[in-house]
C-alpha cells in the first residue's frame, strides 16, 4: 500500500501479538532534518469498515509531515499489515492500540481517529488515560449506541451466517463495483468527490488475502458496544469532528454522545455536505481543524 501514501512517507513494521503492524511515518525527502526525533508523534488511526487502512487520512497526515512525526498504521486485519484468520474482538483492538502507542507513540499521545475505532480509542482512553494527550475523534460510534442492538440487523446476521458471510465479502465487498457502490452511497455526501485513487486504494484492500476476517467482525457486530455506556469515563480533552450528512453515525447520535461529558468532549464541529468520512471528503478543512486543535497541544 506504499503507493497510495504521499511522497515522503516510508512503510515500517512493528511486531504484535496478532502479527506484524505496517505503519507509514515521514521518511527522507522532503520531511528529513537534524532535528527529527524531537517532531511530537502524531497517530492517526483509520476505521474498520471494508477496505480501510491508513490511506483514509493520508491526504491529511501528509500535511503535517514537517512539523511532527506521523504514525498512520495499517491496523492488524487491514491493508498491508498482517491478516490473521481470526474472529476479532474489542480487546484485540485494545492490545494492539496500546502497543502501538507505547513502542513508538511516547506516550501520552496525540491521536486522531475514526467511526468504530473511535469508540474503540474512548473506551481504551477511559481504562487508559495514561496513553493519550489530546483525542480528534472522526464520526466515533459503537454501532449499539443507546441500546441499539446492531447484531440484529440484517447485514449483521448475514455476515454471521457461515456460507454466507464470505460470499457477501466478495460479492458485497471485494470487487471494483461493490467499492464504488459502498463509497457512492454509505461514505460520501457527494460522490463526484470520489476519485480513482481513493477507488483502487479501497480495492486493493478488500482484495488482501484473509482481508474478510477483520471487516467480516466488524460488520457482523463482533465489535460492536453501546458507547455511551463508556464516554462517561473517558478524562482526555476530546474534540468530535463529524459529517453533516453522514449516514453512518448519525450527527444526532454523534452529538448527544457528546453532551453525556462535555468535561472531556470539549468541541464538536459539524462538517457541511460532508459523509461519515470527512477527511476523505474534505481534506483541507479537516486539516485545518486538526491544525487549530493541535495549537492546544504544542507544548
Amino acid at each position: 500500500m506504499l503507493n497510495f501514501q504521499p511522497l515522503g512517507f516510508i512503510q515500517q513494521a512493528l511486531a504484535t501479538d496478532l502479527g506484524v503492524m505496517a505503519y507509514y511515518t515521514p521518511g527522507g525527502w522532503p520531511w528529513q532534518r537534524d532535528d527529527d526525533t524531537t517532531r511530537p508523534p502524531l497517530v492517526f488511526l483509520h476505521s474498520l469498515g471494508g477496505g480501510s487502512s491508513a490511506f483514509e487520512w493520508s491526504k491529511v497526515y501528509a500535511a503535517f509531515g514537517a512539523t511532527h512525526r506521523v504514525i498512520a498504521p495499517d491496523l492488524i486485519g487491514w491493508g498491508q499489515s498482517t491478516h490473521p484468520a481470526r474472529t476479532y474482538s474489542v480487546d484485540d483492538y485494545f492490545g494492539m492500540l496500546t502497543h502501538l502507542l507505547e513502542a513508538i507513540a511516547e506516550p501520552p499521545a496525540l491521536v486522531a481517529a475514526t467511526s468504530l475505532t473511535a469508540g474503540v480509542v474512548i473506551r481504551l482512553a477511559g481504562l487508559r488515560p495514561d496513553l493519550f494527550k489530546g483525542l480528534f475523534l472522526v464520526s466515533p460510534s459503537g454501532n449499539s449506541d443507546f441500546g441499539r442492538d446492531y447484531k440484529a440487523s440484517l447485514p449483521a446476521i448475514l455476515a454471521s451466517t457461515p456460507g454466507v458471510d464470505k460470499l457477501l465479502y466478495q460479492v458485497g465487498a471485494a470487487n471494483e463495483l461493490a467499492v464504488r457502490s459502498f463509497l457512492s452511497t454509505f461514505l460520501f455526501a457527494d460522490p463526484r468527490r470520489i476519485t480513482p485513487d481513493i477507488v483502487q486504494a479501497y480495492l486493493a484492500c478488500t482484495q488482501q488475502p484473509n482481508a474478510e476476517y477483520a471487516a467480516l467482525a466488524s460488520l457482523s457486530g463482533d465489535i460492536s458496544f453501546d458507547l455511551s455506556r463508556y464516554i462517561t469515563q473517558l478524562q482526555t480533552p476530546t474534540t468530535f469532528v463529524l459529517g453533516a450528512g453522514s449516514r453512518f453515525s448519525a450527527p444526532a447520535m454523534v452529538k448527544r454522545l457528546a453532551s453525556l461529558n462535555p468535561k472531556a468532549v470539549r468541541q464538536v464541529i459539524e462538517v457541511p455536505d460532508s459523509g461519515v468520512l470527512p477527511h476523505v471528503e474534505h481534506p483541507a478543512v479537516v486539516t485545518g481543524l486538526l491544525r487549530q486543535f493541535l495549537v492546544t497541544y504544542s507544548s
